[in-house]
């Protein structure tokens, strides 16, 4: 019989190889692993919808190559507020593309990504939002990343993204101490204020600026339909947001 004092040592390490393996995990979600992934710091939280119509058929896009190749994300949550994980949280899934916000440039390599399970034309449900809610508080206070740092797709890559959609519920969010919404105390832009350096400064690209605009009517107006520059409603906005933010 081998003795204990030799197995001890030998389960420890089969243990240690396992979650080496797997990645950080939250005690929130059920593992449904994907094997697209490399290794990364998280710093920020970038929330996309699916564009698809199932839980079914997003699991299987995020863990085998589609006609797009490879993608993935860190979690995945359904209309019914299930959550699953995919990706260890400090491995690196590929979900974010090209892009940048404010000074990061590789999204993929700084962020944790949670897909919602939403068409892109409808709401979300409200067991869905309150269980990105939990799902954002958890990934804060686990990982130490800072409760403003949430972001859309759509805001790192405006030329080439929408999610999530007009459609969701940031303020909703903010209210709940993630991201950042504007206050009515903090009143109009003063005089002099320039919109488009605040937009820049908030974190948006502005190589393409009608798309950057359009990325902010989306999450900070609900809008897709106005015109694609900055007005003074804008400016107030922006201000408000620059007096939040570090």
């Amino acid at each position: 019989m081998r003795p204990i004092r030799t197995v001890l040592p030998l389960f420890a390490c089969l243990l240690l190889a396992a979650c080496a393996s797997t990645g950080i995990r939250s005690p929130l979600a059920s593992w449904v692993p994907s094997p697209n992934y490399n290794v990364r710091s998280p710093v920020i939280i970038v929330l996309h919808h699916t564009d698809q119509h199932s839980v079914r058929e997003s699991l299987d896009t995020l863990r085998s190559a589609n006609s797009g190749g490879k993608v993935s994300a860190h979690y995945l949550v359904g209309a019914d507020g299930h959550i699953y994980q995919l990706v260890g949280d400090d491995r690196r899934a590929w979900h974010a593309g090209p892009g940048r916000w404010g000074t990061i440039t590789d999204l993929n390599s700084a962020s944790i990504g949670i897909e919602i399970d939403n068409d892109g034309d409808t709401p979300f449900a409200p067991a869905q939002i309150d269980a990105v809610i939990r799902l954002l508080d958890d990934l804060c206070t686990r990982l130490r990343i800072p409760r403003t740092q949430v972001i859309g797709h759509a805001d790192l890559a405006p030329t080439r993204k929408q999610d999530p959609s007009r459609f969701f519920p940031w303020q909703q969010l903010a209210q709940a101490g993630f991201g950042v919404w504007p206050r009515d105390s903090d009143g109009p832009a003063p005089a002099g204020f320039d919109a488009y350096l605040a937009l820049q400064t908030f974190g948006y690209p502005l190589d393409d600026r009608d798309a950057a605009v359009g990325a902010f009517h989306r999450r900070f107006r609900g809008r897709d339909d106005l015109p694609a520059t900055l007005d003074a409603e804008d400016a107030r906005i922006l201000h408000s947001l620059l007096r939040q933010t570090p």
